[in-house]
């Protein structure tokens, strides 16, 4: 029953009120809604009787039948049909073998499968519809080809990304009639491939036309157009085989250099860790001349004070999850900073000019805080989250970019440029720039060369423990987390010039994307040993690295 309100105005109210033209005006209604009214019934009636009709062929348990039933439901292009090819893929759909009646499963109970109506009273004895390797891949193809025309630009997409993997011949028509309908350009290309992987491998397709296939899916460039123009049937012509190989050639070649563009992506984010872990030292070993073989206990402090922060969030306050990291950087840079202040004031202070003793001495303090972390927190890796807005990755064409490696870069940069400004818009970094330049003068100036040390070391320790924020982003937070770093801060320091943070700077991508791009063809043991000995070689030719310090101190 359907019920029509209308909302007549008073004055049409009144001429209804005649006896004579009241009859008239209900023809003139009846006249214009009941032939609409029956064009919708046999519309829907028509839509119900073709997918009862394919339903029913699900009945006949047979693979074969099972198979061509969801060729014609995903032809059809319903929500129903969509509905019926679920239920089929998580054995949901049921058929009665004395009726041959098909239902689908659901919360609310048994449901017809063509119509999606609630049955009442459904048989007992139902069989599950079966499913081979032949049905499961049928029914990948028509849920794909149904989700052609979702309204979710993002699922269309995925569908069409589904169909070019499956090629099924069944679903060029709904795909012809999705690009006809898709209006967003990404989507469109994408259906556009998955036409093309259909049309390339139909014998009875002219020529030229599978040629245009051919060149569209090389134009995708990824490994799966390889893989689909290396499916060419044996019996295709010459001249799609020339043009197939052709096309192979020419992504390989595009792949190679996506896969060198890749290295260089890994050297920039190994180069931004190099560089928060170096920069630190840079300025502690510039300044004082200390090998301090604790810095990386400081990154190690830093990790762990994210993860002391992450717990109290979890267990206090979850909603403030995705700002652990903001909590936690000053927390870290305080904490590490006065742990380098008393170390610089208790050990460090007592054996300046004594490098060797000074080695020794803070080896012995980093395996003090080693121990004293296991002792705490245990000797097993500790879980640290990633906020949600570090999560995930994007493509720019076949380069893979996270999130957490781009923010750790960005990051990088910016601890790198205010450092910079501290040290040069600010009176702290004029003493430490002329402690570096000549300890003596500026003691003879007035300045407390003790004090600026002290300062200088707990400024290089925090700066390592933010690092180790970063870091525990992408490097199991452990006790042993500094000890990857210590020996590769030293080579960047020493590779960039001892003090100078724009060497350091250059000297830490220098180093990372040599590594990344040595790793490939010689591998990550020998490719470090490789930078080792490049290092070495360079350091006898320009002892002070690429960039030296000035000054009448550095330079007698």
């Amino acid at each position: 029953m359907m019920c029509l309100r209308l909302s007549v105005p008073p004055a049409l109210a009144r001429l209804l009120a005649l006896p004579l033209l009241a009859p008239l005006l209900a023809v003139l209604v009846l006249a214009v809604l009941l032939p609409a009214g029956a064009v919708r019934a046999q519309g829907q009636g028509a839509v119900s009787g073709d997918l009862s009709a394919i339903v029913a062929k699900f009945a006949n348990d047979s693979y074969s039948d099972t198979s061509d039933a969801l060729v014609e439901l995903s032809a059809t292009g319903s929500a129903q049909a969509a509905a019926v090819v679920d239920a089929l893929a998580t054995g949901r759909l049921v058929f009665d073998p004395a009726t041959k009646a098909v239902y689908i499963r659901t919360p609310a109970g048994m449901a017809d499968a063509a119509t999606g109506t609630v049955v009442a009273n459904a048989p007992a004895n139902l069989s599950v519809v079966r499913a081979n390797n032949r049905v499961r891949r049928a029914i990948d193809a028509a849920s794909g080809a149904l989700s052609l025309l979702n309204p979710d630009p993002v699922r269309r997409a995925e569908a069409a990304a589904a169909v070019f993997k499956s090629r099924d011949a069944a679903a060029l028509a709904t795909v012809e009639a999705a690009i006809a309908k898709e209006t967003v350009g990404s989507v469109k290309e994408t259906l556009e491939q998955a036409r093309a992987a259909i049309l390339v491998g139909k014998a009875e397709v002219p020529e030229a036309v599978r040629l245009l296939a051919i060149q569209k899916i090389t134009a995708r460039g990824d490994q799966e157009a390889i893989s689909l123009l290396r499916s060419l049937p044996a019996d295709a012509p010459a001249s799609l085989k020339a043009a197939a190989e052709a096309g192979i050639a020419k992504v390989e070649q595009n792949l190679r250099f996506w896969a060198v563009a890749q290295n260089v992506w890994y050297g920039l984010s190994l180069g931004s860790v190099l560089l928060l872990a170096a920069i630190g030292l840079a300025i502690t070993f510039g300044v004082m001349g200390v090998i301090n073989m604790a810095h990386g206990e400081m990154v190690m402090l830093g990790a762990y004070t994210t993860f002391v922060v992450q717990d109290v969030i979890r267990h206090s306050a979850p909603g403030l999850f995705d700002w652990s990291l903001a909590i936690a950087l000053p927390l870290a840079f305080l904490f590490t900073g006065l742990v380098g202040i008393l170390i610089e004031r208790t050990v460090i202070r007592f054996l300046y000019g004594r490098p060797l003793e000074t080695l020794l001495a803070t080896w012995g303090v980093s395996l003090i805080l080693q121990q004293a972390v296991r002792s705490v927190f245990g000797p097993t890796n500790q879980e640290v989250g990633a906020p949600s807005w570090m999560s995930g990755a994007f493509q720019v064409g076949q380069l893979s970019i996270t999130y957490n490696r781009l923010w750790i870069i960005v990051f990088a940069l910016l601890v790198f440029f205010a450092l910079l400004l501290v040290l040069k818009r600010t009176p702290l970094g004029l003493y430490v720039r002329a402690v570096t330049q000549n300890r003596r003068m500026a003691a003879a100036m007035g300045i407390r060369t003790g004090r600026i040390d002290a300062l200088t070391f707990g400024l290089g320790s925090g700066i390592a423990g933010i690092a180790g924020v970063a870091l525990s982003q992408i490097d199991n937070v452990s006790p042993n987390l500094g000890q990857g770093y210590i020996i590769d801060s030293f080579m960047v320091v020493v590779f960039g010039g001892v003090g100078n943070l724009w060497g350091t700077l250059v000297g830490a991508f220098t180093l990372g994307i040599a590594n990344k791009l040595l790793e490939p063809f010689a591998g990550a043991v020998l490719g470090k040993i490789l930078l080792l000995v490049f290092i070495i070689l360079f350091i006898q030719k320009r002892p002070r690295g690429l960039f030296a310090l000035k000054g009448r101190a550095v330079e007698s």
